[in-house]
């Protein structure tokens, strides 16, 4: 009986719903699971408790089932107690009701080693990466400052010459050289104030002398600090592109976006200072739980360097 409701069952789902075969299949495993669990202890499906749900989804964590397959699962059977009651009558209660699916596992972001963080800001001061100068000296100061101030790409271009406030225009960064800091306005329109580092700094007013001999006439696109050969601001398109070519021709075996020297240097900084407070002030987040991902991020650092050091570890070849 418990068989041929499940059928039933998934053949509306098909024909009336028009539910894809690629549902339909994973849904009859699903339910064949559900079925197997109610078979095993002697239950009829108006049978089922919220806590033997529950059983049910530890074990399958327990199993190492993926939040994912899980959540589908749930999908399936809260689908098939729904038809129950609203179509059969047969159960008054779903036993899912209160159930909800588990949190997805957000995967951690992908940060440079401090290896491969310092052998792409010095690759990038190389001559043989970039042979035309105004590129070279443009894009070792957008690597420097990146890995030196953790900015997001939007507040690294956003970043003018000198700060300027008219009715018209508001600069939403700038450098201050003699303080080290740089000033950007970040998510939520919030201005923050960053410390940059000596390399970066010095990347920087390198970089402005090539400017200087580049800079458009326009009066409203002269404030961007980094420009292309046209004067105008540089777009994120380009420096993407600038980023990945030069992390590709320093070695290094990953694609490399602006975005990852922003989590290279919160983890970076995590790991030398143990300060998540002040990591969380320097990447402008609103909350500390979002920098605490950098945690994470630390704690596979403590663990590899525990693997090759420690005498008694799993992980550590036998000499």
């Amino acid at each position: 009986m418990k068989s041929l409701l499940a059928q039933e069952y998934l053949r509306e789902l098909h024909v009336v719903r028009q539910v894809s075969q690629h549902t339909i299949a994973a849904y009859t495993k699903d339910l064949d699971y559900l079925l197997a669990r109610l078979d095993e202890q002697g239950l009829e499906l108006a049978d089922v408790t919220s806590d033997q749900v529950r059983s049910w989804v530890v074990k399958l964590h327990s199993q190492g089932q993926a939040s994912r397959s899980i959540a589908r699962m749930l999908s399936a059977w809260r689908g098939f107690y729904l038809w129950l009651a609203n179509q059969k009558g047969l159960v008054n209660k779903s036993p899912l009701s209160d159930i909800k699916a588990p949190k997805r596992n957000k995967p951690l972001p992908k940060a440079l080693s401090v290896e491969q963080a310092i052998n792409l800001v010095e690759s990038a001061n190389k001559e043989s990466i970039q042979a035309d100068d105004f590129l070279r000296a443009r894009d070792r100061a957008i690597v420097e400052l990146l890995y030196s101030s953790g900015l997001r790409l939007s507040e690294l271009l956003g970043i003018d010459l000198n700060p300027t406030e008219t009715k018209e225009y508001a600069s939403a960064g700038w450098i201050d050289f003699e303080a080290g800091e740089v000033m950007v306005l970040g998510k939520g329109k919030k201005r923050r104030t960053v410390p940059v580092g000596e390399a970066a700094l010095h990347a920087l007013k390198e970089w402005l002398v090539v400017r200087a001999n580049h800079a458009s006439t326009e009066k409203d696109v002269v404030q961007a600090l980094f420009i292309n050969k046209q004067g105008k601001r540089a777009s994120a398109r380009t420096i993407q592109q600038h980023l990945a070519a030069l992390a590709v021709k320093a070695g290094l075996p990953t694609h490399v976006h602006p975005h990852m020297l922003r989590h290279s240097f919160a983890s970076h900084v995590l790991q030398s200072s143990g300060d998540l407070r002040a990591v969380q002030e320097m990447l402008g987040h609103a909350s500390i739980t979002s920098t605490q991902i950098y945690t994470a991020l630390d704690f596979q650092h403590l663990a590899q360097a525990y693997d090759l050091a420690h005498p008694r570890a799993k992980n550590k070849k036998s000499q």
